[in-house]
């Protein structure tokens, strides 16, 4: 079994030759470890430069340069495409993650499962607007997609090939990837790692990640539930609509008949009417829906990354 890991980058410069020193002696112990993934992320304070120049003469280290900040889905999704390995373990880059834990993820890949998650139980991070903040929407997200983790946001993970090339991510859906993955079938597990404080750098999340993250969590759900079938859930909001204003109009008649009010004059006609306006319109947005599902089933996804250069630890930059 040969192990890919792939590690994002953006502005991380002060943290990268320690974690290439990590990472080197990490893999030299753990032979299945044949290929390191760095992803520079549009970074403008030297990440590319001090990493390229710490990896050279390693043949296992290949660093991609995005031409610009993508964001962290994007970036991670450029290293997936460029791992090999059999089994494939994203980490984050600010030396938070523990390489030392991949061999937990590894055990449990070789008892069967085909996603392995990281749980960071004793998290180093701010009490208030970090770790309350994941709580909750680790919550949500467990009830929302029932792929009960405690820890969505943890990146290092360990993934089945066959498993994430089946996947296309957006937006944020990195963190999503074993909801995504449960389509399938496969089997999640998930261990606690390790997870130290930042010694350097900067973070990149705060608070005004939340409004992305329930976004993409309401796209998650309809991937999972209704991806194939966009009619049951626009149909079913319609059918709701129209019985309201079958309900409205049957009030406004009873008004009409049994207490003098006038039809025209009613706000409940006029409610009843617009129910029924919007009735038809999710339906004909279910109806749109089918149409494009088809059409994103039977048509090539284009990549949402551009790489600026590619550098081999062995030499080679193309």
């Amino acid at each position: 079994m040969n192990v890919s890991v792939v590690v994002p980058l953006y502005n991380e410069a002060e943290n990268v030759e320690r974690l290439w020193a990590e990472l080197r002696e990490f893999a030299d112990a753990e032979r299945r470890v044949t290929q390191i993934v760095f992803v520079d992320d549009g970074s403008n304070d030297g990440t590319y430069e001090r990493l390229t120049a710490a990896c050279r003469g390693d043949g296992r280290a290949t660093v991609l340069r995005l031409r610009r900040n993508f964001g962290q889905t994007a970036a991670l999704s450029a290293g997936l495409d460029a791992a090999t390995g059999d089994v494939i373990c994203p980490m984050d880059g600010d030396l938070q993650n523990d390489p030392r834990d991949i061999p937990k993820l590894l055990a449990k890949i070789e008892e069967g499962f085909d996603v392995v998650s990281g749980w960071r139980k004793d998290r180093k991070d701010r009490w208030l607007t970090r770790r309350v903040p994941s709580w909750a929407a680790n919550r949500l997200i467990s009830k929302i997609t029932s792929v009960p983790l405690h820890d969505y946001g943890c990146s290092l993970k360990a993934y089945r090939r066959e498993v994430i090339e089946g996947i296309h991510l957006y937006g944020e859906m990195h963190r999503f990837i074993p909801s995504l993955a449960s389509w399938m079938g496969v089997a999640v597990a998930e261990v606690p790692v390790n997870h130290r404080p930042r010694v350097a750098g900067k973070s990149k999340y705060g608070l005004s990640r939340i409004i992305r993250v329930v976004l993409d969590l309401i796209n998650v759900k309809f991937l999972i539930s209704y991806s194939t079938r966009p009619i049951q859930v626009f149909g079913k909001i319609g059918v709701y609509s129209f019985l309201l204003g079958v309900i409205l109009l049957a009030l406004t008649i009873f008004m009409k008949f049994h207490m003098g009010y006038a039809i025209t004059g009613n706000p409940f006609f006029m409610l009843s009417a617009l129910c029924a306006l919007v009735a038809v319109q999710f339906v004909c947005i279910g109806l749109l829906g089918e149409l494009t599902i088809r059409t994103y089933y039977e048509t090539q996804k284009k990549a949402i990354y551009v790489i600026r250069e590619r550098f081999q630890g062995g030499g080679d930059t193309r």
